[in-house]
């Protein structure tokens, strides 16, 4: 599988990613599709022929093997490395789809023309939710794969001997698993790395979120203070011209009392 072209797609995330999520794509290809490309494949290798029962009934080396390895390894973190880094192309799609609006609106209008976006890879409005949905989602994939690798082969452990007595098999056979302490290392390494891409997933939301809710807060206080100095420096300017008005001198007696002007 060439990954190398999915690694070029997504190397254009990161403009658009927070550092949550530099670290996140990191992991990702550093310590998955790496490990996956020139570790696992190989560690594996063909499962159902290195997979051995001491019995020479035909069929029952078949049917023991689907009944503990009913999915590959390799290809259900096949899957899950394609379904987990996928959703980040929506981010990018929904930037160039914003540039192309943005571009046709200035040649609609102008290049002098009010601006749809400030800027089009900033996450605001609809990309904010596209990104934060995409986060979701790759929480979503990875718990998923998670728990289906626990439940289908019933833990992360490969026992060296297995007890088959699925027909049409004769009896209890024995059968052995290849390099069973490779695929156990392997098996919890990229199960600790997709915990760890979850953990990162989930701080990524909080921050985005905390980030937000703190923008809604202080905009009212910022547009409030700004209003007040306007109206400040404005009564203050009105001081001032007044004062420098010409031909009104500021009166040199006071006011008459009270009492003076009523007599």
């Amino acid at each position: 599988m060439n990954w190398a072209f999915l690694q070029g797609l997504l190397s254009g995330v990161n403009k658009y990613s927070t550092a949550f999520g530099r670290v996140w794509l990191s992991i990702v290809f550093l310590f998955r599709v790496m490990v996956f490309v020139v570790a696992a494949e190989k560690v594996w290798g063909d499962e159902q022929k290195d997979f051995k029962c001491n019995t020479a009934q035909p069929g029952c080396h078949n049917v023991c093997y689907d009944h503990f390895f009913p999915v590959s390894h390799v290809r259900l973190w096949a899957l899950q490395l394609i379904f987990v880094t996928c959703p980040s192309l929506l981010v990018v799609m929904h930037v160039a789809y914003r540039d192309d609006r943005e571009r046709k609106h200035r040649l609609k209008y102008g290049e002098n023309c009010h601006h749809l976006y400030k800027n089009t890879g900033k996450k605001r409005g609809g990309l904010w939710w596209t990104y934060v949905l995409t986060l979701f989602f790759k929480i979503a994939v990875d718990a998923t794969f998670v728990y289906l690798v626990y439940h289908i082969y019933e833990g992360y452990d490969f026992p060296s001997l297995i007890k088959c007595e699925q027909k049409p098999c004769p009896n209890k056979v024995d059968c052995f698993i290849a390099r069973p302490t490779e695929k156990r290392i392997f098996t919890i390494f990229m199960v600790v790395t997709s915990l760890a891409c979850i953990l990162l997933s989930i701080f990524e939301i909080v921050y985005l979120i905390g980030k937000r809710c703190r923008e809604c807060f202080t905009a009212p206080h910022k547009s409030r203070h700004v209003m007040t100095n306007a109206m400040s420096s404005g009564s203050t300017l009105m001081e001032s011209n007044t004062l420098k008005l010409p031909g009104k001198a500021p009166p040199d007696t006071p006011a008459p009392s009270y009492s003076v002007a009523v007599c």
